[in-house]
């Protein structure tokens, strides 16, 4: 999948879409893409002035936008229910992310269907792991957001 067609399948937008391209999706399973991380981005003005590094929880992000892509929703779930992210757990930073690096994020389906969905991610910059752990998700009705 290019960028304009996870634009198609994901509620994120730039400058908040993280995830470029898809490389390989087995609906409901599994699935790999790829985020390039660019000095451009904005949270690197203050993430670290001299020293920039990609925040933890925008590596998360990138992680929950590609399971976004696994879940299959049931038919018309898509205009009543949003998934949202219930619980990151067990995430390690094991290398930081720094501009020039590009993210290969590979999600696996651990658990779930219905409202309970849970996923195991690594995340490796040239074939070196940088970043794992778990995600789980929830459907919610989007009535209840107060919309």
């Amino acid at each position: 999948m290019n960028i304009f067609q996870i634009s198609e399948k994901i509620a994120q937008r730039p400058p908040f879409q993280m995830i470029e391209k898809v490389t390989e999706l087995v609906p409901n399973e599994s699935a790999t893409g790829i985020k390039n991380v660019s000095v451009n981005e904005p949270y690197f003005m203050g993430h670290f002035p001299g020293t920039p590094i990609m925040p933890g929880v925008l590596i998360c992000e990138a992680c929950a936008q590609l399971c976004s892509l696994v879940i299959e929703k049931p038919a018309g779930d898509l205009e009543k229910n949003l998934y949202v992210l219930l619980k990151i757990d067990g995430f390690k930073f094991v290398k930081p992310v720094i501009p020039g690096d590009q993210l290969e994020i590979t999600v696996n389906k651990t658990k779930g269907g219905g409202v309970i969905v849970g996923f195991d991610c690594v995340v490796k910059v040239n074939g070196n792991i940088h970043a794992k752990g778990s995600l789980t998700f929830t459907s919610i009705p989007k009535e209840s957001l107060g919309k």
